[in-house]
């Protein structure tokens, strides 16, 4: 696949993008051992693809992400690609999350930070990774607004907010685009959100399209390590996970009747919700890039769409996205 074949939509003040995104955080964390070399050559085919939105954080193994992706960028045209970041998470040496801090001074002192490691001079999205409730959203949207005046940062992102923060946070400087979970089986967004957002000229990236590996086609329990975030996820867990896998192998047949594979056919879905979305997707290997990427060139009928969710009924998804600690701080799940 070349950049020609690779379609664009829109997002907000971004503009046109491609209509993929790679998502890194699992070339760092999260789901277990990732092979730097595989992950550096992702990256490389992924922007050889027409892939230029890298979205990244810089509480991703404490930084490693971020370096990961500076290395992988090295002899690279920088202003060929879109660096989005997320900012704010508070971890401690053990890897504990402690909350957020999106205050306006440690904003601008987590950019500082992540420009050193990215080795750039500016980043093209920078965002709050959740609401922080001790600050008013119109500081922290203010504090960025400082950033993109002193160039330092292209656009303003928002990540897991509901339409109320929006709503405010546009009012003080124009959003780029929500970030936010949106798949077959997580369905939260559509509705109020993703009407506000609509309605503002807001784009949406959807991560977790394939819900973490869960409606992928590829998911192996038996892979699944302890320090693997799935491991402690109520999707992934006992009953939850058996009657999430049968969801998937409806999908499956699906799938195999349209010519395509699974993970396809949930990436291809997401996308089909509107010019305005731009699944990302967090392949870690070249392998898994590929088939992520044919599903740009997937244009499902009504027919097809229909099936899909006939063999995916979001009320017969089992289990939360997240734990019950972890749901408690989205915003956009209130």
């Amino acid at each position: 696949m070349t950049t020609s074949t690779l379609l664009t939509k829109h997002l907000g003040t971004l503009g046109e993008t491609p209509a993929i995104g790679l998502g890194l955080m699992g070339m760092s964390a999260l789901y277990g051992p990732a092979d730097r070399d595989e992950s550096i050559a992702t990256v490389h085919a992924a922007l050889d693809a027409g892939v230029t939105l890298l979205d990244t954080g810089d509480f991703y193994a404490m930084g490693h992400n971020e370096l990961l992706l500076a290395e992988a960028l090295r002899g690279r045209d920088r202003d060929a690609v879109q660096i989005s970041v997320k900012y704010g998470a508070l971890r401690g040496p053990d890897g504990a999350w402690l909350g957020y801090d999106a205050s306006p001074a440690a904003t601008k002192t987590w950019l500082a930070y992540s420009l050193q490691r990215l080795g750039t001079d500016h980043v093209d999205v920078y965002r709050p990774a959740r609401l922080d409730t001790k600050v008013p959203i119109e500081e922290t949207v203010g504090a960025i607004a400082e950033l993109v005046e002193a160039g330092y940062v292209r656009h303003i992102g928002l990540s897991e907010v509901g339409a109320e923060t929006i709503r405010r946070a546009h009012a003080v400087h124009p959003i780029s685009d929500l970030q936010i979970e949106y798949s077959l089986i997580s369905r939260g967004v559509e509705g109020d959100i993703l009407d506000t957002c609509r309605e503002l000229g807001i784009g949406i990236t959807a991560y977790g399209v394939l819900s973490r590996g869960l409606i992928s086609g590829h998911y192996d329990p038996a892979k699944t390590g302890a320090a693997d975030f799935r491991a402690h996820s109520p999707r992934f867990s006992g009953e939850n996970l058996d009657r999430n896998l049968a969801l998937v192998d409806a999908l499956g047949a699906v799938a195999a009747e349209a010519g395509i594979t699974t993970a396809q056919a949930a990436i291809a879905w997401v996308a089909s919700r509107g010019d305005d979305i731009v699944p990302l997707v967090g392949a870690r290997t070249r392998e898994r890039l590929a088939e992520s990427l044919g599903a740009a060139a997937v244009e499902l009928t009504d027919d097809q769409l229909a099936k899909i969710e006939q063999a995916v009924p979001v009320e017969e998804v089992a289990g939360s996205r997240y734990a019950e600690a972890q749901m408690a701080t989205l915003d956009s799940e209130r």
